[in-house]
């Protein structure tokens, strides 16, 4: 029986590799993962299918930077606290567009500490992020969901631009405080792009999570098959939205939240780092919050005046706390010892339940579904 732990030694080096290095599209992932991991093909094909039959790897998928695809952003809901249960469950059991669903909270009470459920949504062109919003309000509970809190109920965060975005949590378990790239990180705009229907229907089949069995040689000949399109023209036309900054990463994403079924953990703390940096220097400071090596996430995104005016977010994971606070106090002092960025207010926002899963992006599936929630 093959190991299924993320920390077995031979797991530890195709993980590290296919967590989140695998760039853009490739028309041979695993052979590729082989490469660079320096294990065998076939047993990085059997190693991470039983990871995957394990539940150690909760999915295998092309990721995309949906962010061009659909409107997108992170929102902050303030609710009852009787109600966020139900609303969480909803969110997570019910909407196709709502990705990650995660509570979390403050060490104090401070600025933005009473919006406790935050969550991922993506709506696809031609829709409204406020009115799928304001949707989900209705369906946790409208009336007393309204007056239980008032006007606010929820702050939407578009993000300006992303500077970090990949997981690689095998790799950061060794990342100390500070460590960080030669460079500032690079801005990657937030803009949105137009498919054809052939883009469409090759991106759908591109997108879809693998399975066990699908973890083999020559993986995308059935998706082609799926899109109804040739081999040749399915790595055409993801070849071709790999250049236009569609595609994201091949990537394995382990199950970072719930303990393996041997009791073993990928991580413990999830971080929700918070900065408010001055007005014009948002990129600048981006880039050098973002070329820090423990950050999974680093985005701009306007937080407003309930948050303190934040306007730079990120994200790490550990499994221990004070540790991910030094990682943030290093990032504090590189901020403003080394690039003379004065910071107005800091905050962390420690993840507690969640769940997470990917945010359906296809105007189809959308108006498919608004129109089941006009009928229930």
């Amino acid at each position: 029986m093959l190991p299924i732990e993320h920390d077995d030694p031979v797991n530890a080096k195709i993980l590290a590799i296919s967590e989140d290095k695998i760039e853009g599209f490739v028309r041979e992932p695993f052979e590729e993962i082989a490469n660079r991991s320096g294990v065998g093909v076939d047993a990085v094909m059997a190693r991470i299918a039983a990871m995957l039959r394990a539940g150690t790897i909760r999915r295998v998928r092309q990721t995309l930077l949906a962010t061009n695809l659909a409107q997108g952003a992170l929102v902050a809901w303030k609710a009852p606290e009787h109600k966020i249960d139900a609303a969480f469950d909803w969110m997570f059991q019910h909407d196709p567009f709502s990705g990650h669903v995660v509570l979390r909270s403050t060490d104090t009470v401070s600025a933005g500490s009473d919006y406790k459920l935050w969550t991922t949504v993506k709506v696809p062109q031609g829709f409204s992020l406020e009115a799928h919003c304001e949707l989900l309000v209705k369906k946790v509970g409208a009336e007393r969901f309204r007056i239980k809190v008032g006007a606010e109920r929820f702050r939407i965060m578009p993000a300006k631009g992303i500077f970090t975005l990949g997981v690689g949590h095998v790799r950061r378990k060794t990342i100390e405080p500070g460590s960080k790239a030669d460079q500032p990180a690079k801005m990657i705009p937030v803009q949105i792009v137009s498919l054809s229907e052939r883009e469409w229907d090759v991106l759908q089949a591109l997108k879809r999570e693998f399975a066990p069995e699908e973890i083999k040689a020559s993986p995308w000949v059935v998706r082609a098959n799926e899109a109804g399109v040739s081999a040749e023209e399915f790595y055409r036309v993801a070849e071709e939205l790999t250049a236009r900054k569609i595609i994201g990463r091949f990537s394995t994403f382990l199950e970072h939240v719930k303990p393996s079924v041997g009791g073993v953990r990928v991580t413990r703390f999830n971080a929700l780092f918070h900065w408010a940096v001055p007005h014009g220097r948002e990129i600048e400071a981006g880039g050098e919050v973002g070329r820090h090596r423990i950050l999974t996430h680093c985005y701009w995104r306007e937080a407003g005046p309930e948050f303190k005016n934040v306007n730079i977010m990120a994200v790490a994971h550990g499994t221990d706390k004070q540790l991910l606070l030094d990682h943030k106090a290093a990032i504090d002092r590189h901020l403003l010892r080394s690039c003379d960025i004065p910071v107005s207010y800091t905050n962390v926002f420690w993840g507690g339940r969640s769940e997470i899963k990917p945010s359906e992006i296809s105007p189809h599936i959308y108006r498919d579904w608004l129109a089941e929630q006009s009928e229930s």
